[in-house]
């Protein structure tokens, strides 16, 4: 089979890394890809959010089947235009992207399926979501309703952060996702990720991971695209995991065939656990960044097969082979992140490190030049480990982790903290 994967991030690579592990797999493009991915695959340069772009490219290279990795190219209809083209791709229709692309839809949606989430406002004025923001006090959290590439959504436990976040919305600060803004109860508990594949019928859970928003040790400072990850997220046991597909994604998924949009791809499900119950924080149509990269470490070559299996509709005959392990992924980022960063600093240090199934550094914001490896993004790698506990991962993520020597970068020490 000929596989082209759209995207350019961590995420990617180890959707790469994962698909190259599997005897189908006869051909790999990602495009386009990074300096990690090139040596693993080959890569291309074209416009991922144009549908036209990829049908064509994807004709011309007798591309099997297709897998969209970021959240853009699904909004943009993407996956539309390979399924007009008769080109098998994994990944929702534009319709159905709107679970990501709009948190107004995705509030409708759940009010529809009756699905427990934070209760909220929805607004295009700000004087209105002000006034909503001094009724309801804080802490409350205010979010872009469109697409912010994971830093559309401020935690404001002030009221005056909450008012200066709806200037910087409307203001302009997260371009067109910020023309409309949704406000909602700050919920507390602790915050763990589901994903699940659909094919627009049946419906499988594909294991669970917790994420390290903050850019700061013991989860403070500024929001981040995830600065680290782990997988099995413990928080989320056997128990809460079934309350949330019964009282969640199964409703949701209904009302989306109801609608007329099934869901066809990858569902994260991001979730409030307090007193044993989740409530929904927020819904992707992809995999999580850095998420992914744990949940690939741990699924392997299978990884190919579920999602070959979801864009054809086959979920139902399907089932995920877990080993009882552990993956982590420590995110180094380049100093100044999530703010002003300095790129093009050098890399060293990669070459040595082990890859293999146990250890991998994914590549996000890399890019190769003259025989060295440069810093080309705020998160640039994603140093990943899988072992028999949480512990022997994680001391074997931070091993790779002291071993590259890139002075350009920093890192979160405390990844797992809460498991650990």
């Amino acid at each position: 089979m000929n596989i082209l994967i759209l995207g350019s991030g961590g995420r990617e690579h180890s959707l790469a890394w994962a698909v190259l592990q599997n005897p189908k797999c006869d051909k790999l493009i990602v495009a386009p890809g990074n300096a990690g991915i090139a040596q693993i695959a080959d890569c291309a340069a074209i416009d991922i959010e144009s549908g036209g772009d990829v049908v064509s490219f994807a004709e011309a290279n007798a591309i099997d089947f297709v897998i969209v990795g970021p959240e853009a190219p699904l909004a943009a209809g993407v996956a539309n235009r390979l399924r007009e083209a008769g080109i098998l791709v994994f990944g929702p229709s534009a319709a159905a992207a709107q679970l990501e692309a709009s948190k107004s839809f995705t509030k409708e949606i759940c009010a529809a399926a009756n699905a427990p989430t934070a209760s909220y406002g929805h607004f295009t004025d700000a004087e209105a979501a002000k006034a909503y923001i001094r009724e309801q006090g804080a802490p409350i959290v205010v979010k872009a309703d469109g697409l912010a590439a994971g830093k559309g959504v401020i935690v404001a436990m002030d009221e005056q952060t909450a008012l200066d976040a709806i200037d910087d919305m409307f203001g302009g600060a997260f371009g067109g996702a910020g023309a409309e803004v949704v406000i909602e109860e700050f919920m507390e508990g602790e915050e763990a990720s589901l994903f699940v594949l659909c094919d627009g019928e049946d419906i499988l859970s594909i294991g669970t991971a917790q994420d390290h928003k903050r850019v700061g040790e013991g989860d403070t400072g500024l929001n981040t695209g995830g600065m680290g990850a782990y997988s099995p997220a413990s928080v989320l046991s056997a128990e809460i995991e079934a309350l949330a597909m019964d009282q969640i994604v199964r409703p949701t998924m209904a009302e989306m065939v109801k609608r007329g949009m099934p869901f066809q791809g990858v569902l994260y499900v991001g979730l409030m656990i307090k007193d044993g119950k989740p409530r929904l924080v927020e819904y992707n149509v992809r995999f999580g960044d850095p998420e992914c990269q744990v949940l690939m470490m741990r699924l392997g070559a299978q990884a190919m097969d579920l999602m070959h299996a979801a864009a054809q509709g086959r979920l139902g005959q399907a089932q995920v082979n877990w080993g009882d392990d552990h993956a982590i992924t420590v995110v180094m980022a380049a100093k100044g992140y999530p703010g002003a960063y300095e790129k093009g600093t050098e890399i060293k240090g990669l070459d040595a490190l082990p890859e293999d199934s146990s250890n991998m550094v994914f590549h996000a914001g890399t890019k190769a030049e003259s025989g060295a490896v440069l810093a080309s993004g705020g998160r640039v790698l994603n140093v990943t480990a899988r072992g028999a506990s949480l512990k022997e991962a994680r001391d074997r993520a931070y091993e790779m982790v002291e071993a590259i020597d890139w002075p350009g970068g920093f890192y979160r020490r405390d990844i797992g903290w809460r498991a650990l």
